[in-house]
């Protein structure tokens, strides 16, 4: 083998391979100057990553500091904000300016709607979340709570058709909701057809209607007095009527309507963080591996059903002839976006000239965009084309504030140098999601002004911040409590108002998190449309169902007006988002039952996640809570559960004891809510041989002293003792 020229330097032989005979191959790069730019990119910058986690280290003791001092004492709000500015944690937030993002693709910049987020590891679920940019609205009415379970409507191994009548009035009631007819109802058209640039429903009684807002109807495909699709769009969302009279719906239904499809998920982040367990060389590979074949087009899965093998691929673009006869053609798939991994971690990939493991985001940067670049070299006319735009998108979690951000910034502009990209091709998402990036969100905005294109809020991870950040400063709430105080609105508001300010409005994203619960769809419909209502124009759903269904929220609600709105009102207050949601003193007489029931609410949740994580290698899965409702859990969970427990810990809220029993108790729930799962290893009857039992103690009871509260260095270890063969028995 031929190593690059750095002679201290080591990298990983299959990492190697893999990048000089898969990845190279698809470029006009030279392998020689390729690892030789990107071992100089590695020495340069780690230092400065190593760097900025000091700083990390070094303000969280400045603030333990300054909590050990004051206790006792009356929070002063004041004083509290003086000392943050003082030792650099608050930043001079600078004069008022707008991003300058360009190139952005339409779905970012224009179009509302849901976004997924799926582990990269796991082929199946990268390719129906790229696929999930089309979903059937019959499919995710009939399979879902939307429609009731209730007198004679529960769905069953035969096609129930009184629950299929009951999809159909619901989505034809949507169907007059937002595409209203000038007259009359879609429930009693018996055909529709196009008549010049018009689309017309024809009734039995020989009458026809427009549609209220004739602008709605885009295009169709078939003949125009029999189309076989007619397209409409509202709010920028495409909704496609599938009209087929032998259908096995469409030979009922009046108008021989099939299906209605919904475009879904516009937008899809394909994870290398945090709801993937990748802690080596074999787990990237197979983790870059996967993110080529969604660049290229060629990734596929198969899988059993129904006795069947199963072949997945990505869906090609669709094509529908325009109201003014020209050719229509709609992306397939989702708009792919990538997130890399934070500044904490190192990687067995490569080391650098001092035989120090690199760090593992800036080798993702690296990787990522040089896979990402083969979308760029696609003709207008491949079908598999992510971007149109000429931009790769990258999100970048858990950064703490603007001198984080511009080191991103700053690794992006060396990897698109080293890559011969253009200049801010490589596009930014911040994710919102550490306290110090909150408090300091307009100055994190501004450093990456030239390439900004996504911000967002996310509960468990912020909270989790905020727990660790204070974690001196007295006992926390109760979880729930956590959600309910003054901070968390006014966080939520902080970041559109931020955003807003900022002129993301038409160039980049404002997000908000995810809804947990895959199984309670009627509850999201219920709740979620809150986020655009909020001026978020996307949200993180759990599945491609959630998908279709959370769109229908983009239809009633005109994110880009409530965002015009939203700029009138006064910006939400720091002083808000600084007060931490502690315990009264009064509040801190819990029963020892109040404290079993909080301890077993977060304990089931670790041992539920970290048992897949440590033990099957599972990121991301439904994992059943203390209430057996099934919740889609990455590490953010983790996070939020574990440092929870740990303050309560620190402040004498409960005791070791009772945490231990509390969690022998949960781990025979777990057992017994993963019974039949294939390689699943109980916990209960030897804990102590239990590596995801240790790791899940390690997690609690070294919580207050791992970094900012991350999980990422005791899954890792645990995960790699599992990897390498240490005993679970």
């Amino acid at each position: 083998m031929t190593m690059p020229a750095q002679q201290n330097s080591q990298i990983n032989q299959d990492f190697y391979h893999f990048i000089n005979n898969e990845v190279l191959p698809a470029t006009d790069l030279n392998p020689v100057q390729f690892w030789q730019a990107f071992e100089q990119l590695v020495d340069d910058l780690s230092p400065v990553n190593q760097s900025l986690l000091d700083t990390r280290d070094r303000l969280q003791q400045q603030i333990d500091h300054y909590h050990h001092q004051h206790q006792g004492e009356r929070f002063d709000a004041d004083n509290y904000q003086e000392f943050l500015t003082s030792i650099g944690y608050l930043r001079d937030q600078g004069d008022d300016f707008t991003i300058e993002t360009s190139n952005v693709d339409r779905e970012i910049a224009t179009i509302a709607g849901p976004q997924l987020v799926v582990p990269i590891a796991n082929e199946r679920f990268a390719l129906n979340a790229a696929n999930a940019r089309w979903g059937s609205l019959y499919d995710a009415l009939y399979g879902t709570d939307v429609i009731p379970r209730v007198n004679g409507l529960k769905p069953g191994k035969r096609y129930n058709e009184a629950r299929g009548n009951a999809v159909i009035k619901q989505a034809k009631d949507y169907l007059d909701r937002v595409f209203p007819l000038e007259h009359g109802s879609h429930h009693n058209v018996s055909a529709y057809v196009v008549y010049y640039k018009h689309l017309l429903a024809c009734f039995p009684d020989g009458t026809q209607s427009g549609l209220h807002t004739p602008c709605q109807f885009v295009g169709l495909t078939g003949h125009k007095e029999q189309p076989t699709a007619i397209l409409m769009r509202n709010n920028g969302l495409h909704v496609e009527l599938i009209i087929n009279r032998k259908g096995r719906i469409g030979e009922h239904d009046l108008a021989g309507i099939n299906d209605i499809l919904i475009e879904s998920a516009v937008t899809t982040i394909m994870d290398f963080e945090d709801s993937v367990a990748a802690v080596d060389a074999e787990d990237k590979i197979h983790a870059y591996r996967n993110w080529q074949g969604l660049i290229r087009g060629d990734l596929h899965a198969s899988f059993e059903k129904s006795g069947s093998t199963m072949l997945r691929r990505m869906h090609k673009d669709r094509f529908y002839t325009g109201k003014n006869g020209e050719e229509i053609r709609l992306h397939g798939r989702s708009l792919l976006l990538c997130r890399n991994v934070g500044l904490l971690m190192t990687t067995d990939l490569m080391s650098n000239k001092h035989g120090q493991q690199a760090p593992e985001g800036i080798v993702d940067a690296v990787v990522t965009c040089l896979i990402a670049m083969q979308d760029l070299q696609k003709s207008e006319t491949d079908s598999f084309r992510n971007s149109r735009t000429g931009s790769i998108y990258i999100v970048k979690p858990k950064m703490h504030g603007p001198d984080e951000v511009a080191f991103t910034c700053n690794l992006f502009e060396r990897v698109e140098q080293m890559l011969g990209l253009a200049a801010n091709t490589v596009k930014i998402g911040i994710m919102d999601e550490e306290r110090r990036t909150t408090v300091n969100l307009k100055a994190c905005i501004r450093e990456a002004k030239q390439r900004l294109c996504f911000i967002n809020t996310g509960f468990l991870d912020r909270t989790g911040d905020e727990i660790h950040t204070s974690m001196h400063a007295g006992p926390f709430l109760p979880k729930a409590s956590i959600k309910e105080q003054t901070w968390i609105k006014a966080y939520e508001n902080w970041n559109v108002d931020i955003g807003l300010a900022c002129g993301l409005p038409g160039k980049a994203q404002i997000g908000k998190g995810m809804w947990a619960m895959p199984d309670e769809m009627a509850q999201m419909m219920k709740t979620k449309i809150d986020h655009p209502r909020a001026g978020a124009n996307t949200a993180w759903v759990p599945s491609p169902t959630a998908a279709t269904l959370h769109a229908l929220h983009y239809h009633d609600v005109d994110v880009f007006a409530v965002q015009q709105g939203l700029k009138q009102r006064p910006t939400a207050k720091l002083a808000d988002i600084l007060t931490i949601p502690l315990m009264a003193e009064s509040q801190q007489n819990f029963s020892h039952e109040d404290v079993d029931r909080e301890l077993e609410n977060n304990i089931q949740g670790i041992l539920g996640y970290v048992v897949r994580w440590i033990d099957l290698g599972v990121g991301c899965s439904k994992v059943p809570d203390i209430n057996h409702i099934g919740l889609m859990e990455d590490r953010a969970t983790l996070r939020i559960s574990s440092q929870h427990i740990a303050n309560w810990l620190h402040h004498g809220i409960c005791n070791d004891g009772q945490v231990q029993k509390a969690m022998l108790r949960m781990a025979q729930v777990v057992d017994q809510q993963n019974e039949g799962t294939a390689g699943y290893q109980p916990m209960s009857a030897n804990p102590d041989k239990s590596l995801a039992f240790q790791a899940a103690r390690a997690l609690i009871f070294e919580g207050e002293h791992q970094p900012s509260g991350y999980t990422e260095p005791l899954l890792h270890h645990y995960r790699l003792l599992v990897k390498q063969g240490a005993s679970t028995h």
